[in-house]
């Protein structure tokens, strides 16, 4: 059988949302960087282009923050990273969610400072 995990409680987290152009992922994770919990448009089953839309990157925040709040999550900060439309709507998912304080918000997209030579332009 198998063992029954021991609720957690901690109180601060971060909440990282990575929104690329084909799905969101939202991972939360205490101060040191442990992951609590995390979820993802694909995870909650969200196919095809229906992953990338706002709708499904709400979704896999709402999934995210109540597997979190179960541990005890009470104030979190937020890093976006990506380019992706689910971008906007996690982060306002984020605010809506009860009992939960946001305490910043951080956008940690990698910027070159030119650095490699970008894939040759795209022909339709």
């Amino acid at each position: 059988m198998a063992k029954k995990k021991a609720k957690k409680s901690i109180a601060k987290g971060v909440v990282y949302v990575a929104a690329t152009f084909n799905n969101t992922v939202i991972t939360v994770t205490d101060e040191m960087g442990n992951v609590i919990s995390w979820s993802s448009a694909g995870a909650l089953g969200f196919k095809g282009s229906k992953k990338s839309t706002p709708f499904a990157a709400a979704e896999a925040v709402a999934d995210a923050m109540t597997k979190a709040q179960e541990n005890g999550i009470k104030e979190v900060g937020i890093k976006v990273q990506g380019p992706g439309s689910g971008r906007d709507t996690a982060v306002k998912a984020i605010g809506a969610t009860e009992g939960i304080r946001v305490t910043f918000l951080k956008d940690i997209t990698p910027l070159p400072h030119n650095g490699c030579r970008p894939p040759k332009k795209r022909r339709v």
